[in-house]
C-alpha cells in the first residue's frame, strides 16, 4: 500500500474526511463552483469539498491509487479545530515571534498551561493541535484572530494530513499516542468573542515606517485571503492584492514578494494555481498603472 493512501485510510479510520489535495502541494485536487461539470457527485447541484469529503474506504482506495495526491481533512466534517501555529516567512522583521511564541504568550495571559493534545510538524516547521469541537459548536476558520501567525481551521477550511509530502518536507506526527483533547473554554471563548477590527492612520506613516507597514498590511491581507470560503475566494483576492499594489509602485515591497504570498494564501483558499497567478498578474498590472504618488505626512 502507497504511504498516501495509507494516510488518507488513517486519517478515515478516526471519523476525518478526507479530500484529494494537489500532488505535493496543500490546495484541494477537486473542481470548485465556477468549474463544476454537472456530473457525478454534482449532478444534483454543485458539492462543496466539504460535502464531497470521505470516510468511504473504497472511494479513498480509488482516488489515491489514481495518483500522489496529498491528503487533506476536512476539519468542519470531522468535528475538528486545528490550531495552526505558523512559522515566519522571508520578509518578515528579523525578532518578530513566530506562531509557537505567540500561542505560548496568549496561554501565559489566560493563565493556562499549553493545551497537549495530538499535534502535527507541518512541512514548513509549524505547528498544527489538533481539538475536538465542543457539543453544538459551530466553528469557522479564523486568521490572526488569536495572535499574529496563529490561525485556526474549522468550518470552511481542511488541513494537511500527516504523511502528506510537500517541497519543503512532510507533515508528521510528533506524538501518535497523544489523543486529541477537545477544545479548551478559554480558547473556544477568545475564538468566539467579537474582535475590533484593525484600523489603520488616516495619514500615512513616515517613510521610515514604509516598509514595515507594508509587510503588516502584506500579512494581514495575505491572512484574509488564506480563510476566505469557497464562493468569494477569487473576488477577495483581488481585492488584497489591488490593496497591495501600491506598495510595489512605491518600492515598498518587490513584486516577487507580494506574488509569492498572495499564491500561498490563494491556494490554501483552495483556489487553483493557475487561477492564483492569473489573477494576482492581472491585479498588480492595474495596480502599477493606477497608483498615485505617495503623499508625505
Amino acid at each position: 500500500m502507497n504511504a498516501l493512501l495509507n494516510a488518507a485510510l488513517t486519517a478515515a479510520e478516526r471519523g476525518w474526511p478526507v479530500i484529494p489535495l494537489r500532488p505535493g502541494g496543500k490546495a484541494p485536487a477537486l473542481h470548485g463552483a465556477r468549474r463544476c461539470p454537472g456530473t457525478g457527485d454534482c449532478a444534483g447541484g454543485h458539492r462543496t469539498f466539504e460535502q464531497r469529503a470521505t470516510l468511504d474506504p473504497e472511494r479513498i482506495q480509488r482516488c489515491w491509487t489514481a495518483g500522489p495526491f496529498n491528503v487533506g481533512i476536512a476539519t468542519g466534517p470531522a468535528g475538528l479545530v486545528v490550531v495552526d501555529l505558523d512559522t515566519l516567512k522571508p520578509n518578515d522583521e528579523k525578532g518578530t515571534p513566530d506562531g509557537v511564541a505567540n500561542f505560548l504568550a496568549l496561554c501565559e495571559r489566560a493563565g493556562q498551561p499549553v493545551p497537549t493534545t495530538r499535534t502535527i510538524r507541518t512541512a514548513s516547521g509549524g505547528r498544527h493541535l489538533y481539538f475536538t469541537t465542543p457539543p453544538g459548536t459551530r466553528l469557522h476558520n479564523t486568521a490572526g484572530t488569536l495572535a499574529p501567525k496563529v490561525d485556526t481551521r474549522a468550518w470552511g477550511g481542511q488541513v494537511a494530513a500527516p504523511g502528506s509530502i510537500t517541497p519543503t518536507g512532510p507533515y508528521t506526527v510528533l506524538d501518535d499516542d497523544q489523543p486529541v483533547a477537545e477544545l479548551p473554554a478559554w480558547l473556544h471563548t477568545a475564538l468566539t468573542t467579537p474582535q475590533q477590527p484593525a484600523v489603520l492612520p488616516l495619514r500615512p506613516a513616515p517613510a521610515r515606517d514604509a516598509g514595515r507597514l507594508a509587510n503588516v498590511v502584506l500579512d494581514r491581507e495575505a491572512a484574509t485571503v488564506a480563510a476566505t470560503t469557497e464562493g468569494g475566494r477569487n473576488a477577495e483576492l483581488l481585492r488584497a492584492v489591488r490593496a497591495l499594489g501600491r506598495f510595489v509602485a512605491w518600492g515598498d515591497l518587490d513584486r516577487a514578494t507580494v506574488e509569492e504570498a498572495f499564491q500561498a494564501a490563494g491556494e490554501s483558499a483552495g483556489l487553483p494555481a493557475s487561477e492564483c497567478r492569473a489573477t494576482i498578474r492581472s491585479a498588480l498590472d492595474w495596480s502599477l498603472r493606477t497608483a498615485r504618488p505617495r503623499r508625505t505626512a
